[in-house]
Protein backbone atom coordinates (compact mmCIF):
# COMPACT_ATOMS: atom_id res chain seq x y z
CA UNK A 1 0.00 0.00 0.00
CA UNK A 2 2.57 2.44 0.70
CA UNK A 3 4.59 1.79 -2.39
CA UNK A 4 1.25 2.53 -4.54
CA UNK A 5 1.22 5.56 -2.21
CA UNK A 6 4.28 6.86 -2.80
CA UNK A 7 4.00 5.74 -6.79
CA UNK A 8 1.25 7.96 -6.90
CA UNK A 9 2.68 11.13 -5.35
CA UNK A 10 5.94 10.81 -7.71
CA UNK A 11 3.09 10.55 -10.54
CA UNK A 12 1.35 14.13 -9.27
CA UNK A 13 4.77 15.69 -9.08
CA UNK A 14 5.88 14.59 -12.29
CA UNK A 15 2.27 16.60 -13.77
CA UNK A 16 2.60 19.02 -11.97
CA UNK A 17 6.33 20.09 -12.90
CA UNK A 18 5.66 19.05 -16.59
CA UNK A 19 2.92 21.81 -16.28
CA UNK A 20 5.74 24.39 -14.75
CA UNK A 21 8.27 23.54 -17.52
CA UNK A 22 6.04 24.42 -20.50
CA UNK A 23 6.37 27.18 -22.48
CA UNK A 24 4.77 30.46 -20.50
CA UNK A 25 2.20 30.91 -23.66
CA UNK A 26 -1.61 32.20 -23.16
CA UNK A 27 -2.26 29.23 -21.34
CA UNK A 28 0.28 29.23 -18.32
CA UNK A 29 -2.41 30.92 -16.08
CA UNK A 30 -4.70 28.28 -16.36
CA UNK A 31 -1.71 25.46 -15.91
CA UNK A 32 -0.95 27.65 -12.60
CA UNK A 33 -4.00 26.62 -11.14
CA UNK A 34 -4.11 23.22 -12.27
CA UNK A 35 -0.91 22.72 -10.32
CA UNK A 36 -2.19 24.38 -7.42
CA UNK A 37 -5.14 22.00 -7.16
CA UNK A 38 -2.26 19.22 -7.66
CA UNK A 39 -0.48 20.34 -4.99
CA UNK A 40 -3.08 19.60 -2.28
CA UNK A 41 -2.92 16.18 -3.04
CA UNK A 42 1.05 16.11 -2.32
CA UNK A 43 2.75 15.47 0.70
CA UNK A 44 6.52 16.06 1.87
CA UNK A 45 8.74 18.83 0.52
CA UNK A 46 7.86 18.54 -3.31
CA UNK A 47 4.63 20.54 -2.30
CA UNK A 48 7.23 23.22 -1.28
CA UNK A 49 9.28 23.45 -4.20
CA UNK A 50 6.58 23.15 -6.99
CA UNK A 51 4.92 26.22 -4.92
CA UNK A 52 7.96 28.44 -5.27
CA UNK A 53 7.82 27.61 -8.87
CA UNK A 54 4.09 28.45 -9.07
CA UNK A 55 5.06 31.78 -6.93
CA UNK A 56 7.61 32.66 -9.03
CA UNK A 57 5.90 32.69 -12.10
CA UNK A 58 2.86 34.02 -10.95
CA UNK A 59 4.49 36.80 -9.92
CA UNK A 60 6.03 37.23 -13.55
CA UNK A 61 4.81 39.39 -16.47
CA UNK A 62 3.82 37.23 -19.35
CA UNK A 63 6.43 38.71 -21.81
CA UNK A 64 9.46 38.66 -19.09
CA UNK A 65 8.06 35.01 -18.02
CA UNK A 66 8.45 34.18 -21.98
CA UNK A 67 11.67 35.97 -22.52
CA UNK A 68 13.40 34.49 -19.64
CA UNK A 69 12.13 31.09 -20.56
CA UNK A 70 13.61 30.95 -24.10
CA UNK A 71 17.04 32.84 -22.56
CA UNK A 72 16.98 29.57 -20.14
CA UNK A 73 15.78 26.52 -21.99
CA UNK A 74 16.59 27.13 -26.09
CA UNK A 75 19.46 29.34 -25.71
CA UNK A 76 21.46 27.83 -23.29
CA UNK A 77 23.37 24.58 -23.49
CA UNK A 78 23.94 23.73 -20.22
CA UNK A 79 20.49 24.38 -19.52
CA UNK A 80 18.70 22.16 -21.85
CA UNK A 81 15.97 20.10 -21.62
CA UNK A 82 16.45 17.71 -24.31
CA UNK A 83 17.84 14.71 -22.38
CA UNK A 84 19.30 12.69 -24.97
CA UNK A 85 21.74 15.97 -25.67
CA UNK A 86 23.87 15.01 -22.51
CA UNK A 87 24.25 11.68 -23.43
CA UNK A 88 24.70 11.71 -26.94
CA UNK A 89 25.38 15.31 -28.09
CA UNK A 90 26.20 16.28 -31.44
CA UNK A 91 26.34 12.25 -32.39
CA UNK A 92 24.53 10.02 -34.72
CA UNK A 93 23.67 7.90 -31.47
CA UNK A 94 21.35 11.35 -30.49
CA UNK A 95 19.19 9.77 -33.25
CA UNK A 96 19.32 6.66 -32.41
CA UNK A 97 18.86 7.76 -28.35
CA UNK A 98 15.95 9.73 -29.35
CA UNK A 99 14.45 6.92 -31.32
CA UNK A 100 14.07 4.96 -27.46
CA UNK A 101 11.68 7.50 -26.05
CA UNK A 102 9.94 7.67 -29.09
CA UNK A 103 9.24 3.83 -29.01
CA UNK A 104 8.23 3.92 -25.31
CA UNK A 105 5.58 6.06 -26.18
CA UNK A 106 4.29 4.01 -28.84
CA UNK A 107 4.61 0.89 -27.08
CA UNK A 108 2.30 2.61 -24.36
CA UNK A 109 -0.34 2.96 -27.27
CA UNK A 110 0.50 7.05 -27.68
CA UNK A 111 1.89 8.49 -30.41
CA UNK A 112 4.97 10.90 -30.16
CA UNK A 113 4.54 14.68 -29.72
CA UNK A 114 4.34 16.47 -33.27
CA UNK A 115 6.04 19.82 -31.75
CA UNK A 116 8.36 18.65 -29.14
CA UNK A 117 11.35 16.46 -29.53
CA UNK A 118 10.65 13.27 -27.57
CA UNK A 119 13.32 13.63 -25.08
CA UNK A 120 12.08 17.31 -24.14
CA UNK A 121 11.81 16.66 -19.99
CA UNK A 122 8.20 18.27 -19.84
CA UNK A 123 7.14 15.57 -22.46
CA UNK A 124 8.44 12.89 -20.50
CA UNK A 125 7.38 13.79 -17.47
CA UNK A 126 3.47 13.98 -18.86
CA UNK A 127 3.97 10.51 -20.16
CA UNK A 128 4.93 9.01 -17.02
CA UNK A 129 2.38 11.35 -15.10
CA UNK A 130 -0.57 10.47 -17.45
CA UNK A 131 0.19 7.22 -19.71
CA UNK A 132 2.59 4.56 -18.10
CA UNK A 133 4.53 5.25 -14.92
CA UNK A 134 6.57 2.32 -15.12
CA UNK A 135 8.17 3.34 -18.24
CA UNK A 136 8.24 6.84 -17.62
CA UNK A 137 9.91 6.38 -14.35
CA UNK A 138 12.49 3.96 -16.49
CA UNK A 139 13.06 6.71 -18.92
CA UNK A 140 13.34 9.42 -16.19
CA UNK A 141 15.57 7.51 -14.12
CA UNK A 142 18.30 6.24 -16.85
CA UNK A 143 18.38 9.86 -17.61
CA UNK A 144 19.05 10.93 -13.94
CA UNK A 145 22.77 12.59 -14.42
CA UNK A 146 21.35 15.05 -17.19
CA UNK A 147 18.37 15.81 -15.37
CA UNK A 148 20.83 16.52 -12.10
CA UNK A 149 23.13 18.58 -14.80
CA UNK A 150 19.80 20.85 -15.73
CA UNK A 151 19.22 21.35 -11.95
CA UNK A 152 22.51 22.11 -11.21
CA UNK A 153 22.94 24.55 -13.87
CA UNK A 154 18.96 26.11 -12.90
CA UNK A 155 20.38 26.61 -9.66
CA UNK A 156 23.51 28.26 -10.45
CA UNK A 157 21.33 30.80 -12.67
CA UNK A 158 19.12 31.13 -9.69
CA UNK A 159 15.99 30.13 -12.29
CA UNK A 160 12.84 30.49 -10.95
CA UNK A 161 12.22 26.50 -12.91
CA UNK A 162 14.93 25.40 -10.18
CA UNK A 163 13.08 24.43 -7.61
CA UNK A 164 10.42 22.38 -9.79
CA UNK A 165 13.24 20.42 -11.42
CA UNK A 166 14.78 19.53 -7.85
CA UNK A 167 11.21 18.10 -7.15
CA UNK A 168 10.96 16.21 -10.15
CA UNK A 169 15.02 14.94 -9.12
CA UNK A 170 13.97 13.83 -5.55
CA UNK A 171 11.68 11.16 -7.13
CA UNK A 172 14.39 9.47 -9.25
CA UNK A 173 16.86 7.11 -7.51
CA UNK A 174 20.33 9.05 -6.91
CA UNK A 175 22.70 9.42 -8.78
CA UNK A 176 26.86 10.05 -8.27
CA UNK A 177 27.40 13.42 -7.61
CA UNK A 178 31.09 13.76 -9.63
CA UNK A 179 29.08 12.22 -12.20
CA UNK A 180 26.84 15.23 -13.10
CA UNK A 181 29.75 17.21 -11.98
CA UNK A 182 31.86 15.78 -14.63
CA UNK A 183 29.55 15.86 -17.05
CA UNK A 184 28.49 19.33 -16.12
CA UNK A 185 31.95 20.36 -16.94
CA UNK A 186 33.47 18.18 -19.16
CA UNK A 187 30.21 18.51 -21.82
CA UNK A 188 28.14 16.16 -23.95
CA UNK A 189 30.35 13.48 -26.10
CA UNK A 190 31.59 14.74 -29.71
CA UNK A 191 30.94 12.99 -32.83
CA UNK A 192 33.90 10.86 -34.36
CA UNK A 193 36.43 12.60 -36.61
CA UNK A 194 35.16 12.11 -40.08
CA UNK A 195 31.36 11.64 -39.21
CA UNK A 196 28.89 14.45 -39.77
CA UNK A 197 27.00 15.57 -36.34
CA UNK A 198 23.06 14.87 -35.93
CA UNK A 199 21.79 18.23 -36.63
CA UNK A 200 19.86 19.03 -33.37
CA UNK A 201 20.66 20.21 -30.18
CA UNK A 202 18.94 22.73 -28.31
CA UNK A 203 15.04 23.94 -29.08
CA UNK A 204 15.07 27.24 -31.95
CA UNK A 205 14.04 30.11 -30.20
CA UNK A 206 10.57 30.51 -30.71
CA UNK A 207 8.96 32.98 -32.71
CA UNK A 208 6.75 35.63 -30.63
CA UNK A 209 3.68 34.05 -30.18
CA UNK A 210 4.47 30.53 -31.46
CA UNK A 211 4.20 27.56 -29.39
Amino acid sequence: MRLRTQQLQDRLVWQAASLLLAYPDEHQRDRLDTVDRLLECITGPAPVLLGRTVAALRAREPMRAAAEYVETFDLQRRSTMLLTYWTAGDTRNRGTQMLVFAQSYRDAGVQPPKDEAPDHLPVVLEFAATVDPVAGRRLLADHRVPIDVLRQALVDAESPYAPAVTAVAATLPAAEEQDAHRLLHSGPPAEAVGLQPFQLTVPPRRAEGAR
